[in-house]
């Protein structure tokens, strides 16, 4: 028998393979013959670098860049060398949890930490990237990155603009010099979930700027400034398009990307599922098991668990599931592949108690042996 997991971190508790590896020991406990292959499983967003280097023999950088509110942080992404792979979350450079909420205003936050991640990983030769762009502080468009890309963003009078939304009140035009050739053997695959576009009533500046400080005024003029980097923009390159979906993504990070990049906007959890092989990998078995920390409504609405049961629905594989608990509502992902699905708290606990990394990985172990013995059974 061969059986597939892909797990999702459960979080606070298990990473992604942390998970995948108390489901093998439960199985093996039932049937030690059984080969069982674990893949890493993220959606895009926060835990990506962490599930997607574990998995994939990668290893993670921490280098010092320019933080939201211009100061240095300390940013983490993963490489994989031997696929030149870079895997960034934005958020790592510019996002919100970096700024404290007295000084979140999208008019002085920018993503040129952003740009300085990817510089250091073109420097290490990476020539692939994967980057999530959840979380963001910024409403800057992109200028921020693209500045520390040697992209000129430059005012009537040549100077450069300022960093951070405001700064694209002034641009009057895009130089593009400086910047380093090897971008252009770059390919950008762009983690997003949202289908906002740049500007207007469903833009970023009007559906996120408020939880990034901006005021009613500020969601205006940022709106404003926005369209007027995008006609600029347009001048010089094809594709960009501030009404196509996605392009509002992280302050207009997503419009960035696509822009000036070639950058791809697809949803995380297809570029992960991709990167990780799973398809290939589950074409032959005989059963897939996925899951997350909770299990709910929002899971059938796309999440991780919920794209691995497609794929493998696909072929026709039965997907069975665990989570640490389970909503009503999670009766949707049946909906979605998902066979059936097990909460793995066996007794009553506190909630610290439940989330002890040694703790839940005997709970899902154990789970998921009584599970293979009904599985065992039914085979026979």
């Amino acid at each position: 028998m061969k059986i597939v997991i892909s797990i999702d971190s459960f979080k606070g508790s298990l990473s992604s393979m942390e998970a995948g590896t108390a489901v093998a020991t439960g199985i093996h406990r039932v049937n030690p013959q059984t080969e069982v292959v674990i893949k890493p499983l993220a959606d895009g967003g926060e835990g990506t670098v962490s599930a997607l280097i574990e998995g994939m023999n990668g290893q993670k950088v921490t280098i010092p860049v320019t933080g939201p509110l211009e100061e240095k942080v300390q940013a983490t992404y993963g490489v994989i060398a031997d696929q030149k792979l870079a895997v960034i979350e934005m958020s790592e450079a510019a996002g919100l949890t970096l700024v404290p909420p007295a000084q979140r205003n999208p008019l002085f936050t920018t993503t040129y930490g952003v740009g300085e991640l990817i510089l250091d990983a073109v420097e290490k030769g990476c020539r692939h990237f994967i980057i999530g762009i959840g979380g963001s502080a910024t409403n800057d468009g992109g200028a921020g990155m693209l500045q520390a890309l040697g992209f000129d963003l430059l005012d009537a009078n040549e100077k450069p603009i300022a960093l951070g939304g405001q700064g694209l009140a002034e641009l009057k035009e895009i130089r593009c010099d400086r910047v380093p050739e090897v971008l252009q053997e770059c390919e950008f695959r762009i983690a997003c979930d949202v289908t906002n576009p740049l500007c207007g009533p469903n833009g970023s500046s009007a559906v996120f700027g408020p939880q990034k400080g901006a005021t009613k005024d500020m969601v205006a003029d940022l709106d404003g400034w926005l369209m007027n980097f995008a006609k600029v923009a347009q001048a010089q390159f094809p594709k960009a398009d501030p009404l196509a979906p996605g392009t509002g993504a992280a302050g207009g990070l997503g419009f960035a990307f696509q822009a000036f990049l070639q950058g791809k906007l697809e949803p995380g959890i297809d570029i992960v599922l991709e990167t990780i092989a799973l398809e290939k990998a589950l074409l032959d078995a005989d059963l897939v098991i996925t899951g997350e920390g909770r299990l709910d409504e929002q899971t059938a609405m796309g999440k991780a668990p919920v794209g691995v049961a497609k794929l493998a629905k696909k072929h026709g594989k039965t997907v069975i599931a665990f989570a640490g608990s389970v909503t009503s509502g999670a009766r949707e992902c049946n909906k979605q592949g998902i066979d059936a699905y097990f909460p793995i708290l066996r007794q009553i606990t506190t909630l610290e108690e439940a989330m002890d990394n040694e703790q839940a990985a005997q709970n899902l172990a154990d789970t998921t042996e009584q599970v293979m013995r009904l599985v065992r059974k039914e085979e026979n």
